[in-house]
Formats: structure tokens, sequence, C-alpha cells
């Protein structure tokens, strides 16, 4: 699986759908900028003010943009390098929250030692010292913040974790297996797929938003990728749900969530998988969905979102974060 070598960054966020041949377009009054770092894998973004924060797996830095689109590495070097499966891990994201940026780290590379930060949700303040605020994760993809809480997506465990800021946690969800029926899988084994049966894949949670109360949780599905399986289900925010709701289904391995002025919701899907090349390059989508239809629009047709996998906690090659949005057309 490659790395992804460039960052596409979107001034406010969203990409209008364009021609299969074209380069992506951006809402009017926003700029597509490309920055090039070589040798960078780049995974989370989010803003802190007017500037930009971005985790590069394949360094285990910390990057900061400024308005001009430059990127200036920071902060200490998280363990990073390719894990069990082969796929990058290291720093999937780092957020601004008060005085501190705080910072999700994977699991421990397949090459590498226990470290003390692996696994876990980590605090940097402004002189630079790190703490961490909880380690007891498998695989902490995605996290948002929410009233001095820290709602965190355990990508291997498949559940909502809610931390304190003094590290104590409970798990609020856990996700059971997603029944696909087996004719989706008869390419794969015409003889173990029989037609009738059904076959149970991992629901594996990968973006985490929050919108009037409710927690929307991107659920990727686990091996063989099936297209159309992702869904993106809700949970209220205080727990105590014995099944999440489905809000939205039909996605192609869908890999983080946003909601706009508006209140529309915006998920960012990986692609669709084929079985002997991987996540299929320049299928990945930008969709836009209203909650009183459910029914996702395409926004973007050629995000190459083919850089890192995101099974059981692999960072999306290029997450769009930001708090400020642009406007949106239907069309």
């Amino acid at each position: 699986m490659h790395s992804l070598r460039g960052l596409t960054i979107v001034a406010g966020l969203l990409f209008l759908a364009v021609g299969a041949g074209a380069e992506p377009a951006v809402a009017p009054g926003y700029r597509l900028e490309t920055v090039n770092v070589p040798g960078a894998a780049f995974a989370g973004m989010s803003r802190d003010g007017e500037a930009l924060l971005v985790t590069d797996l394949a360094s285990g830095r910390l990057y900061r943009g400024d308005l001009d689109g430059k990127l200036v590495a920071f902060g200490p070097v998280f363990s990073h390098g390719l894990d069990v499966i082969g796929d990058p891990t290291g720093p999937y994201r780092v957020v601004r929250a008060g005085d501190v940026l705080v910072v999700a780290q994977g699991w421990t590379p397949a090459n590498s030692d226990a470290g003390p930060y692996d696994h876990a949700l980590i605090a940097i303040d402004g002189a630079g010292a790190v703490r961490v605020i909880s380690s007891d994760f498998w695989n902490p993809f995605d996290f948002i913040l929410a009233n001095g809480v820290y709602y965190v997506i355990d990508a291997a465990r498949n559940s909502v974790e809610r931390v304190q800021t003094d590290g104590q946690k409970n798990t609020i969800m856990t996700f059971r297996r997603m029944a696909e029926a087996a004719t989706a899988l008869q390419d794969l084994s015409p003889t173990e797929f029989a037609t009738g049966n059904s076959y149970e894949v991992d629901a594996v949670p990968t973006g985490i938003g929050l919108r009037d109360r409710r927690l929307y949780v991107a659920l990727f599905g686990g091996f063989p990728f099936l297209a159309g399986a992702g869904k993106i289900v809700s949970i209220p925010e205080t727990g105590g749900a014995s099944n999440p709701r489905l809000d939205v289904d039909g996605l192609n391995a869908p890999v983080a969530i946003a909601f706009d002025n508006g209140g529309a919701m915006l998920v960012l899907e990986h692609g669709i998988y084929d079985q002997p090349e991987g996540f299929r390059k320049g299928s990945g989508r930008l969709l836009r969905t209203r909650h009183n239809d459910g029914q996702p629009k395409d926004h973007s047709r050629r995000l190459d979102t083919t850089g890192v996998r995101p099974r059981l906690g692999r960072a999306a090659a290029r997450r769009f974060r930001s708090g400020r949005q642009p406007p949106f057309s239907d069309t």
C-alpha cells in the first residue's frame, strides 16, 4: 500500500463534484492547495485558529501549516512504523484542546518495543511537556472533545470510549459485527458463500462527530471491505443505548465525519476495494447528506485515498477537518 506523498488542503473543506478527467474544484471563495513534503504519509487534520494541524505517519511528527501553506514540523517524534499487517501506525490525529494539543497515538509498530506513548491519548503543553491522558486503548483512531470530555474511537476494540480529562474511561458502545448477504462474497469463494446465507464482518469504527447531543460514528466494515457495506450510525452522547441508530448506509469504507454550519453531515469515503489491487485509486469521495433524507450527495469523484488503508485503525490518507465551513450546493 502506497503512502500519501502530497497533502491536498481545502480552505474550508468541500470538494465539488467534477468529471472523471478533471482536477477537483472547490466552492466559490475558497482555494485548493497541494503541499508536498517528500516521504510524508499525512493522516489526521484539524484547525488551530487560522493554522492547520496535521500528523505524519512516516516520520512520527506533527506539522503546523500557516496561511501561506507552508508546513513546519514541531513537537516530539512519536513512535511510528509498520504494524503487524504492514500498514503505517503512529500519530493518527492532533487537535487543539484549550492550552494543550491532544494527539491520538496508534498501537506499537511491529519492529519496535512498546513505548510509554503507544495506543494513547496524549497532551502536549505550550512548553512541550508530554502527558499521557490515557493509554487504556488498543488503537485510538479518532476522537473529539465536547464539554470537557473526550469521545474516542478505538478501532481495534470496535468501541466508543468516554474519557475524562483526568484519564477516567468508560465504554459507551461496542459495535456488533455486521451481517452481509453471502451473494456479495461469491466472487471470492462461490463454494464457501452459498446463496441464501449471510456473512459477518467487523463493524470497525473510524470516524466520530457530534451533533444535537448525538455521537455519529462511521463504521468502515472489516475485510473483505465490501462495496456499500459502510454505515453511519449514531448513539446518545450520554450513552445508554443498547443498539445504535442507522443514519446512512450504502457507503464505501467511510473514514471521517464532520458537520457544516447548517447541520448537514459530511462523510469522507476511503473508496472501493479490489481484491487483487487493494483500494481503487480515485474512488474516494466526499459526500454530503441532510438529516431529513439521509441520502448522501457526492461532492468529489476523484479523491485519491489510496495512501493508507484504515483497516482496524489505519489513518485515512486525506482527512479534511475544518472549523470554518464554506457554502454548499446541492447540485
